[in-house]
């Protein structure tokens, strides 16, 4: 079985031409946290989105994946 995706966190920070590292020092967060949510082990809280949302200059509902294309 296939893992869901949740969030396109890993993609965005390609797309910008930034590192999980420079995320966690942005939010001052551990870099483990990053990765989890990167391959979406885990997912980060409405509040982390959307300080990551705003790191990244963009809307924190284009961070996620739409429930209508899965």
């Amino acid at each position: 079985m296939s893992k869901i995706i949740y969030n396109r966190i890993k993609a965005v920070l390609a797309e910008k031409g930034k590192t999980n590292k420079d995320l966690a020092n942005a939010l001052k967060i551990a870099p483990e946290t990053v990765s989890s949510w990167c391959t979406n082990s885990a997912q980060p809280s409405i509040k982390k989105l959307f300080e990551i949302a705003l790191y990244l200059d963009m809307e924190a509902r284009d961070l996620l994946v739409s429930a209508k294309k899965r």
